[in-house]
């Protein structure tokens, strides 16, 4: 596990030019993800933010992307006694993306490694996301860049406390953003969250099956049922009326 001071990666630097939109960029980026990632602990250094694309996508829109993944046994990448579990995070999306966040109900106790991108073939890009967070927290923030081609593959690494079949079991959400130049304005898109599921290769127990987004949260209220119930309790109403008529007369 690396420590707070050591968990923000390198990713290219902005040159001077673009150092005015990339301090609004990274604003745009950070509010929507703010309140997941605060923690009690000291927030490692934020990661470097990456320059937009240069024009909206052409395929998809950015806002209805389409992501899928996986979690799964990581690999301990250090020297020594590693200090949590690594997990191990897979995800691709049908569009380019500029940023992501996985969001844990589990505490994150620190990143393992740095992110790589591969193609849908599975060659190695040259493309890299920088991450960071608070741990012990609850989200993992990353920025960088694919390229346009869709379905490139992201993998990562972060780390919790027990191990990784324990109950409750990690589950993280992806959501992801694309930044890009409009008429000179930079606009933020973000899609998600879309839900990477339990880890894989765990035996089964009764909470298998079911994700954070697919949750057993009880059968839905049912209009018919409700409308059936009122026409009942109207009948029974107004055959009493007519018994108390009957008994009057």
């Amino acid at each position: 596990m690396h420590s707070p001071k050591s968990t923000d990666r390198s990713a290219p630097k902005p040159n001077r030019r673009t150092t005015r939109w990339l301090t609004v960029l990274m604003g745009a980026i950070a509010l929507p993800f703010a309140a997941p990632a605060m923690s009690a602990a000291a927030a490692t250094a934020p990661a470097a933010a990456p320059a937009p694309a240069a024009a909206a996508p052409t395929g998809s829109n950015p806002n209805d992307y389409e992501c899928a993944g996986q979690l799964s046994a990581g690999k301990y990448e250090g020297e020594g006694k590693p200090e949590g579990t690594p997990i191990r995070y897979l995800f691709k999306c049908d569009g380019q993306i500029t940023g992501y966040q996985l969001q844990a109900q589990v505490p994150i106790t620190g990143i393992e490694g740095q992110p790589a991108v591969t193609s849908y073939q599975n060659q190695p890009l040259g493309e890299a996301f920088s991450c960071s967070g608070s741990f012990p927290g609850y989200a993992v923030n990353c920025v960088g860049a694919t390229t346009k081609e869709a379905y490139e593959r992201i993998s990562g690494q972060f780390e919790i406390g027990w191990k990784l079949c324990t109950e409750p079991r990690v589950d993280a959400l992806l959501t992801v953003t694309y930044a890009y130049l409009e008429k000179g304005a930079i606009t933020q898109a973000i899609a998600g969250p879309f839900d990477l599921g339990r880890p894989l290769g765990c035996r089964r127990t009764a909470r298998s099956g079911k994700d954070r987004l697919n949750a057993y949260q009880g059968a839905e209220p049912s209009k018919k049922r409700k409308h059936a119930k009122k026409r009942r309790k109207t009948g029974r109403t107004t055959g009493a009326a007519k018994h108390a008529g009957r008994g009057g007369g």
